[in-house]
């Protein structure tokens, strides 16, 4: 890559962490995309950076299509030079304008999501006095009662929960700060959890080992465990569904809409960039139209 758009390509990346507070996980696929584009396309410049270059590659990643590239993948492709040429605007860099790169349309998302009876059978599955069981049930309890992201619960520490509120700070992506709520539920799940803990770690929800803990081991509990968790206790309740833990963030979303939540609350609840991520949920929970049906699908004329 020659040294002028390699050292654009390194602004970038940088603003991304620093002014953006996007993940490092986030910046690497964008490097990771902005790479491909710029070797697939032999970029040597920004002024290499055209409609036709980018209709190209877009032709490029739909042939590859057949060898396992979804549509959503190529689309982060879009979305990681879509972001380049904004910064580049930014920076009153002259470049294609953003706005002619545009997304394939996607087929909309199929959601999975627990009925209440399924929620209550799910979070009632862990019984019993033993550690590792308390945590299981203070875990599903918070993870239903606010709706966190996986990795967002599992940076969560004991002194993050405000006592007497019941409010839990959360640092989300794009490293904004929102506050979320524990049920009561939640909160007496916790508080007993935390009361039958011997250790010191920090971190709320932990690995419980046998023996003795060296202060340099990481108890912090993994999103993979916890997924492993989840499938075990939906097993022990009867559920047939694939659980996974965003199952039970979308489970939140739609207890709250279903009970009249307005949407934009839901979406400052979930930490939702858009709103148009929160109003997927949206067809789900139509209580008007529940009503409609009972009244009128079927109904006898009085005679």
């Amino acid at each position: 890559m020659p040294s002028k758009l390699k050292e654009l390509h390194a602004d970038f990346l940088e603003d991304l962490e620093i002014a953006q507070g996007r993940s490092q996980k986030t910046i690497a696929n964008y490097d990771h995309y902005l790479q491909r584009f710029y070797q697939q396309q032999a970029i040597e410049d920004i002024a290499s950076i055209t409609l036709e270059s980018v209709r190209a590659f877009r032709r490029h990643l739909n042939e590859s299509g057949t060898n396992g590239l979804s549509l959503a993948t190529q689309n982060y492709h879009m979305i990681a030079l879509r972001q380049l040429l904004k910064y580049l605007a930014k920076r009153d860099i002259p470049a294609l304008s953003p706005e002619k790169i545009g997304l394939a349309k996607l087929a909309e998302r199929e959601i999975d999501v627990l009925y209440p009876e399924e929620v209550e059978a799910l979070l009632a599955a862990p019984t019993g006095p033993a550690i590792e069981t308390l945590r299981d049930k203070a875990l599903l309890n918070a993870l239903f009662s606010t709706g966190l992201r996986i990795s967002e619960a599992m940076k969560l520490n004991r002194d993050t929960v405000r006592e007497k509120s019941r409010e839990i700070p959360v640092r989300g992506k794009g490293n904004k700060v929102r506050v979320v709520f524990l049920s009561e539920e939640a909160h007496a799940a916790i508080n007993q959890y935390i009361a039958a803990r011997s250790d010191i770690d920090p971190a709320l929800f932990i690995r419980h080992k046998k023996g003795s803990v060296g202060a340099a081991d990481d108890l912090r509990l993994t999103p993979r465990t916890v997924q492993r968790l989840i499938k075990k206790y939906a097993a022990k309740a009867g559920l047939t569904k694939d659980i996974t833990p965003h199952t039970l963030r979308h489970s939140f979303a739609t207890d709250l809409l279903s009970n009249g939540a307005d949407v934009r609350e839901v979406q400052q609840l979930l930490g939702h960039a858009s709103i148009t991520t929160t109003q997927i949920y949206t067809h789900l929970t139509d209580v008007h139209l529940r009503d409609v049906h009972e009244r009128f699908h079927r109904k006898k004329q009085a005679s």
